[in-house]
């Protein structure tokens, strides 16, 4: 894998260094892993020269808790993304139906797109892969690209990589000794860890306390769900979800997780009317990987999600039959 790794990072820094413009691409409802990494590529690339572009196919805007990421004004609206871009890198996306809208970018490429990610259930659907599962952020692949680029790391690339980095390890728990030393060679930069982490991971409107408190009145436990190991899940529906921004939504499962009987916890979250993406999480026991792409989804083995259109009971019940399909 490291050799391979090596290999293809070097291949697509070779492609960026001869590129005039590149589109990069995160995926729907975007995190701080998805962006930070790409933001970070193309503000390297926006400082020599080259054209570039940042955007997710949903939703219409930025997180709120993003937008100091763009120092550089990089983030455009999906619909400036050319439908034939010249060359195209795709951060953090298993999938092309992660893309949303912008799925059709990767078949409209008149150029290489070049997939990096961390995401063993990633579908390689990309012309060069800078994939390893290993890695507990991206945002650690990116930073590998940025320095076979021979990138100098200061501190608004360096923050962008951090974000990456400090949630995708939640807050470095799910973090290793490399991840940890490269964190300390971000810091140096002069990363500010408090002011990049409270916005991502600890501060949320005055209206995200009624919504989590009555989507949290509803939650359920079915202790006989996962071979007898328990299911926790919530439902955050359109109207909960109303005065309240994506973050928070997409925060809800770090709560419900919190559950010590379950070792399952999910969340899900409507989109539009039946319409669903589910947020799976475990402790450490279940592949939640393998049950997501049961559902048609993916991700890694103890965090994964997957999109499901029907009623809320459709959804939960179509969950614990994938639950019991998987072994434990």
């Amino acid at each position: 894998m490291a050799d391979d790794l090596s290999t293809t990072i070097a291949e697509a820094a070779r492609l960026l260094a001869g590129a005039r413009d590149v589109t990069l691409l995160g995926h729907i409802n975007p995190d701080a892993d998805t962006l930070g990494s790409a933001l970070a590529v193309g503000l390297a690339l926006h400082r020599r020269g080259v054209k570039v572009r940042v955007a997710f196919g949903e939703p219409e805007t930025v997180p709120e808790s993003l937008k100091a990421l763009d120092v550089a004004g990089l983030l455009v609206h999906r619909d400036s993304v050319p439908a034939q871009p010249e060359l195209l890198v795709v951060m953090d996306t298993g999938s092309l139906q992660r893309l949303g809208p912008l799925g059709d970018r990767v078949a409209g490429c008149r150029g290489p797109v070049i997939v990096i990610d961390h995401h063993v259930s990633n579908t390689r659907y990309g012309t060069l892969h800078c994939i390893d599962e290993h890695a507990e952020a991206t945002a650690l692949i990116a930073l590998k690209l940025l320095d076979e680029m021979d990138v100098e790391l200061d501190e608004p690339v360096a923050r962008c990589i951090y974000a990456g980095l400090v949630t995708d390890t939640g807050g470095f728990r799910k973090a290793g000794p490399a991840a940890h030393a490269t964190a300390a060679r971000l810091l140096e930069t002069g990363v500010d860890a408090y002011s990049v982490t409270r916005p991502l991971m600890d501060a949320h409107p005055f209206a995200y306390l009624g919504m989590l408190s009555r989507v949290l009145a509803r939650a359920e436990l079915d202790q006989k769900a996962a071979h007898g190991l328990g299911l926790v899940h919530a439902v955050v529906g359109m109207d909960d979800a109303r005065d309240v921004r994506s973050e928070e939504v997409e925060s809800v499962i770090d709560v419900v997780r919190s559950a010590s009987e379950a070792e399952v916890a999910a969340v899900l979250k409507e989109l539009r009317p039946e319409f669903w993406s589910v947020s799976l999480r475990a402790v450490s026991r279940v592949d939640v990987r393998e049950v997501a792409q049961v559902l048609g989804g993916g991700g890694h083995r103890l965090a994964a999600g997957f999109t499901f259109a029907g009623t809320a009971e459709q959804v939960v019940a179509a969950l614990k039959g994938a639950l019991e399909r998987v072994e434990s």
